[in-house]
């Protein structure tokens, strides 16, 4: 791959550069840090291209004032011939204008990165575990799944984008008491396919038609062996074969989603093999659980039949929980809580970084979950960062209606039907546009509706509008004569440019949001570039009577599109040829 230093990382290396010599020259201390030193676009764009807060970080230590420090910098950096011109701002900030020939330097860049633009070393090739979805095996997915899932996905292949190896993990819950009602639910769709009136489905039971099917394979496969049988007869046989059936849905849903997960790790085999009781030896020994009578619960009266009881107890409290947590119940089951933490534990042994995607309604499960994994890690001799991301459920609207969706009840709106509606790149994008742990509302009408108040409709034109100008321009795009391009392309040039400094930004907090935002505003930018053209017919991109100007003006274009291609790639959407 081509070197991948670009615009912004080029800047911070000659400020990195003009502090080393402020050092040869004895006016920073040898030893001085420079962690806090940033080199950014400053809020204002009429202030500048790139600012650095050097001068304001490193007067101290200099043993000098900020304005004094910043002029000592600007006068090197007056040298280098990519800067036009450097200004101190306010007490010490320095804001640079860059010449067009940095530029022109990025836009070749991004020519010949091509897809590889914007990829960054940050990562260093650390293995992320990303775990995402992780629903319930008890039916297909449904629209409170999918943010999630578009969120840890997106976020997964920024991570990979940016220079970690990732691994999509999928945690299947298949060792509680919702697969026993799950069984049940397929035993009775059993008998109704052995020809049993069954009648309505009980109250307790998964009354959806997705479980007919798995009765029908189930009595092909068994006859009527356990038509009366006692459910310890079928029960466990039922369980696996139901699992099983609602795992081939959920993959068969996420893949229409662009969705597929490397590892699916079963809670059910996580238990089998011994790996809580691991967890609670080493945490005993520890000190880190112990046995406890758990608290009544707080804010309301007690139960009448409520009875303290000893349990092995988590030191949640000593990481700011409110209560100690147990991690088995008082029928010697493991809480959720319980196997959670074993199966993290697990997921720390090959993995440098752990992230879950949560709805958000587990967010008061976070610091415990965190503060156990802590403990394991830590305590075992690694330290394993471990980050909650909290995701919002989305609001289905049709009509300007509420679209309502309940699994018990049958009748929810499957991830499957949103998807045939409006297409996988409209459902991914669409749940990009804002932030995670921000309500969202997707409305069906709005989501394809071609206009510039859709994000998602307005990128893809974008795309599509350079594509097809570059199809009919009857010129080839042309990088021999880019010393004839005007401000519009140059605002259009450092736009894009931003690229690789969002992907950084947008991997070390892990929000891929970011790209889509960025996205968002490239798109923008460029509509206004093409809406200039139409006010003024010397500003359009083809220009018959001058091709070698009409060659620069699709040299730009292409690069801008390039980037939407490679930002699009990130979130797992395509960037469309035509509209």
């Amino acid at each position: 791959m081509a070197e991948l230093q670009t615009l912004h990382a080029s800047f911070a290396a000659k400020i990195d550069a003009v502090l080393n010599a402020l050092e040869m020259e004895g006016h920073l201390p040898k030893d001085a840090d420079r962690s806090n030193v940033t080199v950014e676009p400053p809020r204002d764009p009429s202030h500048g291209d790139l600012s650095t807060n050097a001068a304001m970080v490193l007067a101290k230590q200099a043993k000098t004032n900020p304005r004094a420090l910043a002029e000592l910098i600007v006068e090197h950096l007056q040298r280098e011939p990519d800067i036009a011109d450097s200004m101190i701002a306010g007490p010490g900030f320095i804001n640079l204008r860059l010449a067009d020939t940095a530029w022109l330097r990025e836009l070749g860049a991004i020519n010949s990165l091509g897809k590889d633009y914007g990829r960054s070393e940050l990562g260093g090739g650390k293995m992320v575990n990303v775990e995402y979805v992780s629903a319930n095996p008890t039916g297909p997915m449904h629209m409170g799944h999918c943010r999630g899932a578009v969120v840890g996905d997106a976020l997964s292949g920024l991570l990979e984008f940016a220079g970690h190896k990732v691994t999509r993990e999928y945690y299947v819950n298949d060792a509680g008491g919702q697969v026993d009602v799950l069984a049940r639910s397929a035993h009775l769709r059993y008998r109704e396919a052995l020809g049993e009136d069954i009648g309505a489905i009980p109250e307790g039971l998964y009354p959806g038609d997705y479980l007919k099917p798995v009765g029908r394979a189930l009595a092909e496969e068994f006859g009527d062996k356990y038509a009366t049988a006692s459910e310890n007869e079928w029960l466990a046989i039922f369980r696996k074969k139901a699992v099983a059936a609602m795992m081939d849905m959920i993959r068969a849903d996420l893949a229409r989603l662009g969705i597929e997960h490397a590892v699916f790790a079963s809670e059910a085999e996580l238990q089998a093999a011994g790996k809580p009781e691991e967890a609670e030896k080493w945490l005993r020994e520890h000190g880190f659980v112990y046995d406890g009578v758990l608290e009544a619960p707080k804010g309301k009266a007690p139960p009448e039949d409520w009875e303290p009881v000893e349990l092995p107890l988590f030191r949640s409290t000593q990481f700011g929980d409110d209560q100690d947590r147990p991690i088995k119940k008082s029928n010697g089951a493991w809480t959720y809580f319980g196997a959670d933490l074993a199966y993290h534990f697990q997921k720390a042994d090959e993995a440098d970084v752990l992230i879950d995607i949560w709805g958000a309604d587990h967010a008061g499960t976070v610091k415990r979950i965190k503060a156990a994994v802590a403990a394991l890690t830590q305590g075992a001799g690694r330290d394993v960062p471990f980050d909650v991301k909290l995701v919002q459920m989305v609001n289905l609207m049709r009509d300007g209606e509420p679209v309502k969706m309940s699994k018990r009840s049958g009748t929810f709106v499957t991830l499957a039907d949103v998807v045939d509606e409006v297409g996988k790149d409209v459902v991914r994008f669409t749940m990009l546009t804002r932030k995670p742990e921000a309500q969202m509302e997707f409305d069906f009408a709005k989501v394809v509706e071609a206009s510039k108040d859709n994000p998602v409709f307005y990128l893809q034109y974008a795309h599509a509008r350079i594509r097809s100008t570059l199809r009919k321009a009857g010129v080839e795009p042309s990088a021999e004569h880019l010393d004839r391009l005007g401000e519009n392309e140059f605002a259009l040039v450092r736009e894009a440019a931003q690229f690789p400094r969002i992907v950084e930004a947008a991997a070390r907090a892990r929000e891929p949001h970011r790209i889509a935002f960025f996205l968002g505003d490239l798109a923008a930018a460029f509509h206004s570039y093409w809406n200039a053209g139409n006010d003024d017919p010397a500003k359009r991109i083809i220009l018959e009577s001058d091709p070698e100007l009409t060659g620069a003006r699709l040299f730009v274009a292409a690069q801008v599109a390039q980037v939407i291609r490679n930002g699009l790639g990130i979130l797992g959407v395509e960037a469309v040829e035509e509209m």
